[in-house]
């Protein structure tokens, strides 16, 4: 199919949908390259920058995803004045730097002020690729490429820790940063040869406070939007709560020890697979009706949790599958909640891109690491936070929807599913 199909008219685009659709997944990857080959080196660069509290060591990963979420609102209206890839290149600059200054740190402070800055410097590298998409595709279909990108940018949450743990036996955690810039060196090649701009000129926004404050604001007084962004803002704090503390808690309080990479990447495939069944439906069914189920049965699931993290002595082989469900379900619920939201932003899809992502990112960082350091050596503190994770969103949704869930809405111009 290609990107000018006539379900969605748009001026002839130079590549092909398939290498627009992996080339933002790989993208967004690296940022979650740059969180997820960390995990089995964490105890290591602890010890060698002496690091004494076993929770200071996640803020490593944590500060980086701070640094994200702030950053996310600069680069949306950048991208909406001078083009989608020249902020998206600008940003894979600073993470090839940053990556490099990260691998030559001797303190631990010193690190958590690089690991921040880089967040907040290559922001655009997840908020521009939304816009390129939302300037390419509308309604479902946006959320079925959403969902395919998903599945590709998955891969890196399954294997990046087995790479990280590699490159510890072989040269040390130093060498984690140094792959992180290579990669970036080869993400920034790609793009400069081969990514067109997708901004319309006629969409091209003024570096005017009033004009970003008037587009950004759009996002805040639309109810839909609105609703749906913070819905997805809650399971996303929980998935990085659990990136924070599954060393920790599958490594240590399990036993999974040096199979912990493997557990981590076989639950990651898990929320892959979501994505991609997701991919194959929604146009089917519509991306609310699909979403709200799954968030259904992500209340049910985490009530489970719950139960299991109760007991006198849950063990891996209950914690593993449960969990793994959940994943899969936010999945499901990601890439639809991301698109629902986003939807009503045809002209100023950078800016409402920015605020939606510094929106979901901040709400998620500041869960994700109240979740993170209320570790316990259990599994209850996560349990609990799933569980009303589920049940806040669907109290927004149901805000966001007028109390009416599984409602099929057809962007005005494109057809009725058969």
């Amino acid at each position: 199919m290609s990107a000018s199909s006539p379900i969605s008219p748009r001026p002839a685009f130079p590549i092909g949908e398939r290498e627009l659709i992996v080339m933002v997944a790989l993208i967004q990857s690296l940022q979650a390259l740059a969180i997820d080959a960390m995990l089995p080196g964490l105890p290591q660069i602890a010890s060698e920058l002496g690091v004494t509290n076993p929770n200071h060591r996640q803020l490593i990963v944590g500060l980086f995803m701070a640094g994200v979420a702030f950053g996310s609102l600069i680069p949306g209206p950048l991208a909406d004045r001078y083009g989608r890839r020249r902020v998206l290149l600008a940003g894979l600059i600073f993470y090839i730097l940053i990556s490099v200054a990260c691998a030559l740190v001797t303190e631990f402070n010193t690190m958590l002020m690089f690991r921040t800055i880089g967040g907040f410097a290559c922001a655009s590298m997840s908020v521009v690729p939304s816009a390129v998409i939302r300037d390419r595709f509308d309604g479902d279909r946006m959320a079925r490429l959403q969902s395919l990108i998903a599945v590709i940018f998955l891969i890196v949450p399954m294997i990046a820790p087995t790479i990280g743990q590699g490159i510890l036996v072989i040269a040390g955690w130093r060498w984690i940063f140094g792959m992180m810039a290579v990669m970036g060196v080869l993400g920034f090649a790609w793009v400069a040869l081969r990514l067109p701009e997708s901004l319309d000129p006629a969409n091209r926004q003024l570096i005017r406070p009033g004009v970003i404050a008037g587009n950004m604001a759009e996002t805040f007084t639309n109810r839909t939007s609105l609703g749906y962004i913070l819905a997805s803002a809650c399971p996303l704090g929980l998935i990085w709560g659990w990136v924070q503390c599954c060393e920790q808690l599958l490594g240590e309080h399990f036993g999974a020890g040096e199979q912990f990479p493997y557990y981590f990447g076989g639950m990651a495939l898990f929320m892959a697979c979501g994505n991609f069944a997701n991919s194959r439906i929604v146009e089917r069914f519509g991306a609310r009706r699909v979403a709200h189920t799954a968030l259904l049965v992500y209340i049910a699931v985490a009530a489970l949790q719950v139960y299991l993290a109760h007991l006198p002595h849950e063990t891996l082989w209950q914690f593993v599958p449960v969990m793994a469900l959940n994943m899969m379900l936010s999945g499901f619920m990601s890439a639809n909640f991301s698109s629902i939201a986003l939807q009503p932003f045809a002209r100023t899809a950078g800016a409402a891109s920015s605020v939606q992502m510094f929106v979901r990112l901040v709400i998620g960082t500041v869960i994700g690491l109240s979740v993170g350091q209320a570790y316990d050596q259990t599994a209850r503190p996560l349990a609990h936070g799933l569980l009303a994770a589920g049940l806040t969103s669907l109290a927004l949704i149901l805000w966001s929807e007028r109390g009416r869930l599984f409602r099929r809405v057809i962007p005005p111009g494109m057809p009725r599913p058969a």
